[in-house]
This record gives C-alpha cells, structure tokens and sequence, in this order.
C-alpha cells in the first residue's frame, strides 16, 4: 500500500505563522511576513496554482523580492515566496503576500503538490 500525504496549508494573520498539516496532523511551522494593514494578505481559502524557483532572478545572481522561490495562490497576484529581505519575518510588511525564510519556502515547495490547499485566517 502506497501512503499519499494529504497536505494542506493553513496561516494565522495574528500569530504571523504558517502550518503545514498531513490531514489533521501538524508536520510543520514556519514564521511568516505578511500584509500590512493598507495592503492586508487576503483571508478565505485558495489552492496553490503554481510553482517557480528563483522568480525574477537566476541562481547565483542577486535574488529579487521574491527570494528563491515562488508558489502562486489561486486569487491571482498573490502567492508564497522567498524573500531577499529576511529580516522582514515575523512582520506586517508586504503587499498581502506570504513571506518565508528562503531555506523555509524552498522546504516547502519540496512537499506541497501543485493543488495543495491553503486557508488564511486570523485566528
């Protein structure tokens, strides 16, 4: 028997987290940027539509905004990435998007399929 994780994604506005589940199991967390106030990250439930490594830049050259990695949500402009300022985790600082340490977005998009579910909320 061949055991297929059911990954899905769920971040909290308030504790500025990202949680990875395998059905209702906890499997990680990861510290988070997200939107400030004028440009809040959207809540509801979305679906990650793709993924592309070093966005807007190229290995070993000057990383744009977007750090290492990108995961495009399915409410369009917004998605899970990189940054190239990691001093920003762990702050309201970006325009709605979720921002993760470069080791940690890369971590993930190694598990999470295309399809995955992510649902923001702000508990």
């Amino acid at each position: 028997m061949i055991f297929i994780p059911a990954y899905r994604i769920r971040i909290s506005i308030n504790k500025l987290r990202l949680y990875l589940f395998d059905g209702n199991r906890l499997i990680r967390s990861y510290p988070v940027g997200l939107g400030k106030i004028a440009t809040s990250t959207p809540r509801g439930n979305f679906t990650i539509i793709n993924k592309v490594p070093y966005p807007n830049s190229y290995r070993g050259g000057p990383l744009s905004v977007f750090g290492t990695y990108w995961m495009g949500l399915s409410k369009p402009h917004y998605g899970i990435h990189g940054t190239n300022n990691p001093s920003s985790i762990g702050h309201y600082v970006s325009r709605g998007c979720i921002r993760m340490h470069n080791r940690d977005v890369e971590s993930l998009a190694k598990l999470v399929p295309i399809g995955t579910p992510v649902q923001i909320r702000q508990e």
